[in-house]
């Protein structure tokens, strides 16, 4: 097997390093984790469809097959008394968009579609701007 390589290798660009070391076999310390949000305050969605962040802290919460803490408060019939919003109506819906009387079980754990929000630093500059803010100055 014979490779050619020509004139299209110096149009490669180098993407600066993200994570880790240089050397891909030295030990880098690992940095500390940014604090959680926990101001409770709802954040505006950067995009249609995006989940919610989430504005508190869930250090400690129990996430199994068993117990799912979020719906302690968020569940339906448990918001008037915890004053959290509630979840989604799509979160009872199967693949064939049945409502359930329960949370579907593809909806269960939360933290596969839900971040909590914390104090991170970008890891990359962003200048995206919200389209109803563009020409607005």
């Amino acid at each position: 097997m014979v490779l050619a390589v020509g004139a299209a290798s110096a149009d490669l660009t180098i993407v600066p390093r993200l994570t880790g070391a240089a050397d891909p076999m030295s030990e880098v310390q690992t940095p500390p984790l940014a604090r959680p949000v926990t101001d409770d305050v709802r954040r505006m969605r950067n995009y249609p469809e995006q989940p919610p962040v989430i504005p508190h802290s869930i250090e400690g919460y129990q996430l199994t097959l068993n117990t799912n803490r979020c719906l302690d408060c968020h569940k339906r019939e448990f918001t008037e008394g915890s004053g959290a919003p509630m979840i989604s109506v799509t979160h009872f819906m199967d693949r064939e968009g049945q409502v359930l009387a329960d949370v579907t079980p593809r909806r269960y754990f939360c933290t596969e579609c839900h971040v909590q929000q914390t104090d991170a630093a970008p890891l990359v500059p962003n200048t995206f701007q919200d389209m109803n803010q563009i020409g607005r100055n």
